[in-house]
């Protein structure tokens, strides 16, 4: 099963996409979430945190000025923004990797922008626009836990 691809019709779909992989989420995983702006990416974890059981109330924005956003829930949610970070040393100096192989579930937008060695295992989200409301949802699963992942998500969409 490497991958796997939905089309979501509204932003809602997209948000629901994001509920159903939080709730199979058990710690320590980092997913990478691809695509241009305005494609949903912050929509995704929108729907992911509320699948880990983050209060409501907490505002889930882009961090996209603030790099890092941390939410509680049932686990500790890192929402991490790599769009304003450019050169090797801006990485060490947000010690990602305190974030990354934590307990908690690392959701990092424009994941393409992380040095290719700083993770070996994740699950990789793309978003594509389609037009309209319209968006088309890729994981592609990077190593054994995240095959099991893409597995047990595509399991509990058929029931």
């Amino acid at each position: 099963m490497g991958s796997w691809t939905v089309v979501t019709k509204s932003s809602q779909q997209t948000m629901n996409w994001g509920h159903r992989l939080g709730k199979l989420v058990q710690g320590g995983e980092i997913i990478g979430l691809i695509g241009e702006l305005g494609t949903g990416k912050t929509c995704f974890v929108r729907g992911f945190a509320a699948g880990v059981e983050v209060d409501s109330a907490a505002w889930v924005r882009s961090p996209t000025f603030t790099l890092i956003n941390e939410y509680s829930g049932r686990l500790a949610v890192f929402h991490i923004d790599l769009y304003r970070v450019g050169k090797r040393e801006e990485f060490a100096d947000l010690n990602l990797r305190e974030y990354l192989y934590d307990d908690g579930v690392s959701l990092v937008e424009w994941f393409e922008y992380l040095p290719a060695d700083e993770v070996d295992e994740y699950l990789e989200i793309r978003i594509a626009h389609l037009g309209g409301a319209k968006r088309e949802l890729m994981f592609v699963a990077h190593g054994a836990q995240y095959e099991k992942l893409l597995k047990d998500l595509c399991l509990e969409t058929a029931n």
